[in-house]
């Protein structure tokens, strides 16, 4: 009997049109059995697990990093947003009111304003110069030399020290306990103490002597790094024509050296662009604003005369300054370094 019932329904077109369909559901025996059709639509099939765990592993890296990026957003993006803000506002302790670029032109023709930066430059490119090459010819001498490589560590102690805690080590020696004018007092080579606060360049040779000192093991260890990272088959086959060492550093590993010390000397431009507290704990910005660098004009402005937008502008003008030379020389090292 259940043979003639299923040869009935294998006949029937509606039960052959359900079953192309995919709407007869024959893994219930019950209804298959009774000849009942299922003709509800049949589930959807879920989405493969697999799916899921490739979206998964694509953005968990960025999950990861999520944390970070927010805080590094928090600290110096939105500083940077609220002082380009500032700088169109007069602010001082009450509210704020908006004056457009007055703050600007006020700069233009601020004598002390562009004193300050000339100071930074000046202070800075010497610093700079002086940092490149004695860190260039420590590298030179340590990295392939094995005696001075067990000996390196000696060069980064200066970089350890806080920066306030050299500029005050700095204070007590030249300024305050005249230790260095003593010493040479008694090795007969002066016969008073050194008049370093009244003089212009001898209170800004003190913040370049104080700024080399410390931040060269900094480029020392960028240029070893560099100089042990190039190929030394290059060297080799140079060594076999009989190159010296001076010719092989010159001609090869120097211009192979050109975007490393590119890169590390806008790091260090940078950071001597923010030079304060130097100028804050030896010189106070002295004598007749000769050593006065742009960060400690930003704070004279407005931390003494409470000025907040307008040392605002300040800071926004010596952001575009820094980003454009920035970009010049990467860009013409760079593509130098291609070509």
């Amino acid at each position: 009997m259940s043979g003639m019932a299923k040869t009935c329904r294998s006949k029937d077109p509606a039960f052959a049109t359900a079953r192309q369909q995919g709407h007869l559901d024959l893994s219930n025996p019950s209804l298959s059995e009774a000849g009942v059709v299922n003709t509800a639509p049949a589930m959807p099939p879920r989405r493969p697990l697999r799916r899921r765990n490739k979206r998964l592993k694509a953005w968990l890296p960025y999950l990861l990093v999520a944390p970070a990026v927010l805080y590094l957003m928090l600290i110096t993006l939105y500083p940077g947003v609220f002082a380009i803000l500032q700088s169109f506002h007069a602010v001082k302790f009450g509210p704020w009111n908006f004056i457009g670029f007055d703050n600007y032109t006020r700069l233009l023709g601020d004598y002390q304003f562009w004193g300050a930066l000339w100071n930074t430059l000046v202070i800075g490119s010497i610093s700079l110069v002086l940092q490149c090459c004695i860190a260039l010819t420590l590298a030179f001498y340590a990295y392939r030399d094995p005696w001075v490589q067990g000996w390196r560590i000696i060069f980064l102690i200066p970089m350890l020290f806080m920066p306030s805690a050299v500029a005050f080590i700095y204070k007590l020696s030249f300024l305050d306990a005249r230790v260095f004018s003593d010493l040479l007092i008694r090795l007969g080579l002066i016969d008073s103490n050194l008049a370093i606060q009244s003089s212009v360049w001898m209170s800004r040779s003190l913040l370049i002597f104080a700024d080399v000192w410390q931040w060269t093991p900094f480029l020392f260890i960028i240029f070893v790094a560099a100089l042990q990272g190039q190929d030394e088959e290059v060297e080799e086959a140079a060594r076999l024509d009989g190159a010296s060492w001076y010719s092989i550093f010159f001609n090869i590993s120097l211009p192979l050296m050109k975007p490393v010390i590119a890169v590390a000397l806008i790091l260090r431009g940078i950071d001597i662009t923010t030079m304060f507290a130097n100028v804050f704990i030896v010189t106070k910005g002295g004598p007749a604003f000769g050593t006065e660098t742009i960060s400690y004009f930003i704070y004279r402005t407005g931390f003494k005369f409470f000025n907040f937008g307008y040392a605002s502008a300040a800071s926004v003008i010596m952001l575009i300054i820094t980003i454009i030379i920035a970009q010049l020389v990467v860009k013409r090292v760079f593509v130098s370094a291609r070509s």
